[in-house]
């Protein structure tokens, strides 16, 4: 066994681990783990306030700035 054979099994592994990795990513029972993955950057961004929302407490509060 020489250093080519070394080189071709080496390649041949990581061709076999890219083939596995692509199908795991692509298959279609992951979709729910990698959609809640996809809004991870969004979670701590407060939700917007809604147009029909009546509540008081929910409302800005505006102050003025007169003494």
């Amino acid at each position: 066994m020489d250093i080519g054979d070394l080189r071709g099994l080496g390649t041949l592994v990581v061709a076999i681990a890219f083939i596995g990795l692509a199908l795991w990513v692509f298959s279609g029972k992951r979709n729910p783990a990698f959609a809640e993955a996809r809004m991870a950057p969004f979670a701590d961004e407060p939700l917007p306030p809604s147009a029909d929302s009546t509540n008081e407490a929910e409302q800005p509060v505006v102050r003025s700035k007169q003494p």
